[in-house]
């Protein structure tokens, strides 16, 4: 293998460069370069052709800090928040159903909507009131 391939010699793109002040920025705001610093490296960032330029610019600088880890998405929330919004649905359906049968037939009709509302709506509620879903933090 020959030293045209070496990585140092690849040229580098406005991407890469844009990325590079990025993270001088961030080392001047963290306190390792002053603004006087900070100001030179950028003057010569943009004039940088290959990646060996690129990293002479901040082999004196700390390396960056690692982002901070993801929050693990709530899947038990999103779950109650759906079974939620069903129950919600499926009983407001119902309602309606038996409010438009009791005002055709002109008589309240027996509540029926009642047994697929509250037996569920019980289960609902205490799984809410225990804390299902709640973050652990």
């Amino acid at each position: 293998m020959t030293d045209d391939f070496a990585p140092d010699l690849i040229r580098v793109t406005d991407i890469d460069r844009k990325a590079m002040e990025a993270r001088l920025r961030v080392a001047h705001t963290n306190g390792s370069l002053t603004l006087d610093e900070l100001d030179e490296r950028l003057a010569v960032l943009w004039q940088t052709k290959t990646r060996g330029d690129l990293a002479a610019l901040v082999r004196d600088l700390p390396p960056p800090a690692p982002p901070p880890p993801l929050a693990k998405p709530n899947h038990a929330r999103t779950t109650m928040k759906v079974l939620t919004a069903i129950w919600l649905s499926v009983s407001a359906v119902n309602l309606i159903i038996w409010l438009m049968v009791s005002m055709i037939s002109f008589d309240v009709a027996y509540p029926w909507f009642l047994w697929p509302m509250l037996p569920p709506g019980a289960v609902l509620g205490v799984l809410w009131w225990l804390g299902v879903g709640r973050s652990r933090s």
